[in-house]
């Protein structure tokens, strides 16, 4: 080897968007005078220069070229130690090559860009825009996102609520807004909102955008009905003003010297309204007169009475963990079923089978589960939350009651506006309880089991942008 070559200094570090220097020092330790070509090589090499990029030497003598490093501010400069070399190519001895090694860290810095896609989104009952996020930093972004109007107008549901972005990658981010109050005639009306990029340590990164909600009926249509509905009363009120009396001439025939009597009829009284669904089967009919004996008729019976016919009752929680009771006294069960989102009360299930979907994109918004043999049971539900500010549901209001063996207890609601669950909780008085449960995105969770209460086991997630999809249930 005839060249001798130094880096000063071996490590240095820099700016993305700025420039430092490293001097290469070269000696010629061969006995003829040689001149040396610098290359810069490896993943730094489009952002380094030599100068001067030849050097000749005289045997003996040293000299030095300076390495210019100038990584641009972009996702390409990667944050953190970055090797790089130098290739040096003798021209008389062109096999003789040699490469020093050194090392350019690069600081990190961050740099992300959003946008609405599209800015503006239009609907009656709810719009959905999309928001890119782009990290053109050099470093991993991790952010959330919020949304927020003036006058609290919108609510606001966001999927995924946070986002993890590698450098030079985007992520999109879907949202959901409703308004509060629907407009049903009349024109349609903006309503500005912002979806914010919240990153720590750093302030929000607003977006701006449109909500333009339009009436459920167009004006003109309300207009119409108005112009209608005005016409029909008119025709009425004529009507009943110029209504022509009709009466006949025609007199009866009476036999001579017969004289009139009055004429009575029974009085009817009109049936009562029907009520709502009753807990208990309907009364039988009576058997009696049904008014008017109309002179005649003797006799104290009628036909005879009506066949009542009665419905099914709803299969439940409650009545499936009765017939295993009833098949294995002393034994313990758990029933249980879901009311899926779109599909209503699935049919139970009992002891470990699954409730709910699969890959079905469809959330469960209610369970009914009935347990014997473990001194009756007690639940809570876990359920979405639209202004959640952290990114987390939230618990209903408090437990049931503990719900004794063979009953049902519910947890949750099946009303079509009402929160989907994204997890429970349950105890048990004796014994454990297990459960394994399935969120939407995500495989079949580890089983867990606890003993009596006050002990309870949760199952499904907290995060508000999952949901519970499936459950099994073990006592």
């Amino acid at each position: 080897m005839s060249l001798w070559t130094s880096l000063e200094p071996a490590s240095a570090t820099v700016d993305a968007g700025s420039s430092t220097t490293v001097r290469l020092r070269v000696r010629n330790t061969g006995d003829v005078v040689d001149e040396y070509r610098f290359e810069p090589v490896g993943p730094l090499a489009p952002w380094t220069t030599v100068e001067p990029p030849t050097l000749r030497l005289y045997p003996g003598t040293t000299g030095a070229v300076e390495l210019r490093f100038a990584p641009p501010r972009s996702p390409d400069a990667t944050a953190g130690p970055n090797p790089y070399a130098v290739r040096i190519t003798p021209t008389e001895h062109p096999e003789a090559v040699t490469v020093p090694e050194g090392n350019l860290t690069v600081t990190p810095f961050t740099e992300l860009r959003a946008e609405l896609v599209p800015p503006t989104v239009k609907g009656r009952f709810r719009g959905r825009p999309r928001l890119a996020v782009d990290n053109i930093g050099n470093t991993r972004l991790t952010a959330s996102i919020a949304g927020s109007d003036n006058g609290d107008q919108l609510s606001y549901d966001i999927h995924p609520g946070s986002v993890q972005i590698e450098p030079g990658r985007a992520a999109f981010v879907k949202a959901t807004l409703k308004p509060r109050r629907i407009i049903w005639f009349g024109a349609k009306e903006q309503r500005p909102f912002t979806l914010s990029v919240l990153r720590s340590g750093a302030d929000p990164l607003p977006v701006e955008g449109t909500y333009v909600q339009r009436g459920f009926l167009p004006r003109w249509l309300a207009t119409f009905f108005g112009v209608l509905t005005a016409l029909a009363i008119t025709f009425v009120m004529l009507w009943i003003a110029y209504k022509p009396g009709v009466s006949s001439g025609a007199t009866p025939k009476v036999a001579a010297g017969a004289a009139l009597a009055p004429s009575t009829s029974p009085s009817v009284t009109p049936p009562p309204p029907p009520t709502a669904a009753a807990t208990t089967p309907p009364a039988e009919p009576d058997s009696g007169d049904d008014g008017g004996d109309g002179g005649g008729g003797g006799g104290d019976g009628g036909g005879p009475a009506a066949t009542v016919t009665e419905e099914a009752p709803e299969e439940t929680a409650a009545t499936a963990v009765r017939r295993l009771a009833d098949d294995d006294p002393g034994g313990r069960h758990v029933c249980y079923r879901a009311f899926v989102t779109g599909d209503g009360w699935q049919k139970p299930v009992c002891d470990g089978t699954m409730a709910g979907t699969v890959g079905s994109d469809t959330p469960i918004k209610a369970l009914n589960i009935a347990v014997t043999g473990v001194g009756g049971s007690a639940a809570n539900a876990f359920l979405h939350k639209d202004d959640s500010t952290d990114g987390k549901g939230q618990w209903s209001p408090s437990w049931t009651a503990v719900v004794a063996d063979g009953e049902d207890n519910y947890v949750g609601s099946t009303e079509p506006d009402d929160p989907h669950m994204l997890g429970f909780a349950i105890n048990v008085g004796t014994g454990e309880v297990c459960q394994t449960s399935r969120v939407h995105n995500f495989d079949w969770g580890q089983q867990g089991c606890v003993k009596q209460r006050p002990e309870f086991v949760f199952g499904g997630a907290l995060e508000n942008d999952r949901y519970l999809e499936a459950v099994k249930l073990t006592v």
